[in-house]
């Protein structure tokens, strides 16, 4: 028996990781103010650490574009796998060389790249596509803030977000 009503019990597990990260902070905080010393350092460096994962809940929140759409992801030992209704298809993380936003069918969806084969494309409410926040935040040269600020525009369009920068050897050799 639950005490709570679903959509509030759904609003609180939405919030949570922020509410945790809020409580750390505030107990930060509170024992560096009244500490001293060593206390003083352990309750400035709980705060720092609680304001950083504040930051992260944050943007994860906002990644969230919703739930109910078609297909499920799943992220298995650095694949990223698709599996919808009508299509899908299974990317390797080292593989890929391009995401972008395309936001021409409804709902958006993101489109990753690999040579050789079509793009995966994921619907941003597909189930567990909230996980791919962790996936694209890992790429080098990702940036998080324009990825989420993309996910909010309406424009229907398909907005190139990462590309693969090119390797170089790491040395010349000469022959």
């Amino acid at each position: 028996m639950s005490f709570l009503r679903p959509e509030a019990a759904a609003t609180l597990l939405r919030w949570r990781d922020v509410l945790i990260s809020l409580g750390a902070l505030a107990l930060g905080l509170l024992i560096a103010w009244r500490g001293f010393g060593l206390t003083f350092w352990v309750g400035a460096s709980v705060a720092f650490l609680a304001a950083v994962s504040l930051i992260a809940a944050l943007q994860r929140m906002r990644f969230a574009a919703g739930s109910g759409g078609p297909g499920v992801v799943e992220i298995d030992e650095g694949a990223i796998g698709y599996f919808g209704p009508l299509g899908g298809g299974v990317i390797a993380r080292s593989e890929m060389t391009a995401v972008a936003l395309d936001r021409t069918g409804r709902p958006a969806h993101w489109a990753l790249s690999q040579p050789g084969q079509p793009d995966v494309m994921i619907p941003l409410t597909a189930s567990g596509a909230d996980a791919l926040f962790d996936v694209f935040a890992a790429l080098p040269g990702m940036r998080t803030e324009r990825m989420l600020a993309e996910m909010r525009r309406k424009t229907p369009e398909r907005v190139p977000l990462w590309q693969k920068p090119e390797t170089k050897p790491a040395h010349l050799r000469l022959t």
